[in-house]
């Protein structure tokens, strides 16, 4: 299933699922609620433990099945698990040696325990991958705000965060609407809040926020802000593992808000973390050009945030080839016109990540165009 698979084109809410991935996450759901609590918690403490092999990557992992289940809910009976069977090991050495995907070796031994003709051990399989996929949902991943995201025309998700009329612009804030901090210079005072520009609070994680509506940065630096684009990725990877352990998850109301969340301001802040490095690659070639420092060539490698992969990728192309050629404006101008005409015919790029790339080229030729007119002179009378 892709990113834009669950989304209404240029809606505000997921879409529901389809009526059988939802009978299915329900089964799963009363069959984990029909176990005693104390089984419950011993499948929590299995789940944290193999949430954390899968999203780390693990060369391979291990989990306990419960002495005894119960099979069918609404059923005083329980069904006793095999001695030999409760203890189960994935990845060999093979395994180890091919590195091997821990998530698809994962999902391949679930199956095989799920197929098993004894009962007791089909039952114990589905609830340790329905337990660690609620584990990955509920409790690994931090919950946020309510959110509403707009979509321009075209765009497949939606990334605007809506305007929120309620919103108070105040230093005075609920903990949900800043950063609690406790440093050593403040030891028992209690916590320091630390409120976030009223912008971020219209997205789902404000501390993940690094830009605001003007792609102004609202952190410390540039590295900051790239670490906060990273755990947003983090975030949507642990959900992908999810969907990959249990496709039927994605009938869960609580994946579905988070997801959506997440998604949107992923998005947003990645085009805004790519415009941002655009506009310092545009003050590098002006101090360069300033110093006389680009008469020997000069290529561009244009960073732009892809929604379908959901990562910064580059866009290369030559303004000046390698030479003693003297720097104009006009020569990126032109370099970016003819990207620009590459770009929008590019079938590799879906149509928002299209336009993402081309508002970046038309801020090089604005930006040296204009350049270009401080000097008397026009485009075509330099290249």
């Amino acid at each position: 299933m892709t990113d834009r698979q669950t989304h209404v084109a240029g809606g505000n809410q997921p879409v529901s699922p389809p009526s059988h991935l939802q009978q299915e996450l329900q089964e799963h759901q009363a069959l984990l609620q029909a176990q005693p609590r104390m089984v419950q918690r011993f499948l929590e403490a299995q789940a944290q433990q193999l949430t954390e092999s899968l999203i780390q990557h693990a060369a391979g992992a291990r989990f306990t099945l419960p002495d005894r289940v119960i099979v069918e809910p609404g059923s005083p009976n329980s069904v006793r698990i095999p001695e030999v069977a409760r203890e189960v090991s994935i990845g060999g050495l093979v395994d180890r040696v091919t590195r091997a995907d821990i998530r698809v070796l994962t999902r391949q031994r679930l199956a095989e325990l799920e197929q098993s003709p004894d009962a007791g051990l089909l039952a114990a399989a589905r609830l340790i991958r329905h337990a660690t996929v609620e584990h990955m949902i509920y409790r690994r991943l931090p919950a946020g705000r309510s959110v509403t995201y707009l979509a321009a025309p075209g765009e497949g998700i939606p990334s605007t965060p809506a305007d929120d009329a309620t919103e108070v612009e105040s230093a005075i804030t609920a903990t949900t609407d800043a950063i609690a901090e406790e440093g050593d210079a403040e030891e028992g005072r209690g916590e320091l809040l630390v409120p976030y520009v009223p912008y971020a609070r219209r997205f789902y994680l404000p501390q993940w926020v690094a830009f605001d509506q003007n792609d102004r940065l609202v952190v410390g630096s540039q590295e900051e802000a790239e670490a906060h684009v990273a755990s947003m990725q983090r975030f949507l990877f642990v959900l992908h593992a999810a969907v990959s352990l249990a496709p039927y998850i994605v009938a869960d109301a609580e994946y579905q808000r988070k997801r959506y969340g997440i998604l949107g301001q992923l998005v947003n802040q990645g085009r805004a973390l790519a415009r941002y490095e655009t506009r310092t690659i545009i003050a590098t070639i002006q101090r360069r050009a300033a110093a006389s420092d680009l008469n020997r060539g000069l290529s561009l490698s244009l960073p732009y945030f892809d929604d379908q992969s959901l990562e910064m990728k580059s866009r290369d192309f030559e303004v000046i080839p390698a030479g003693r050629i003297m720097f104009v404006p006009a020569f990126v101008v032109h370099a970016a016109g003819e990207e620009a005409v590459k770009v929008a015919q590019d079938t590799r790029l879906d149509p928002s990540t299209r336009q993402h790339l081309l508002d970046e080229l038309g801020m090089l030729q604005n930006t040296f165009l204009t350049e270009e007119s401080r000097r008397g002179l026009t485009p075509q009378e330099n290249v």
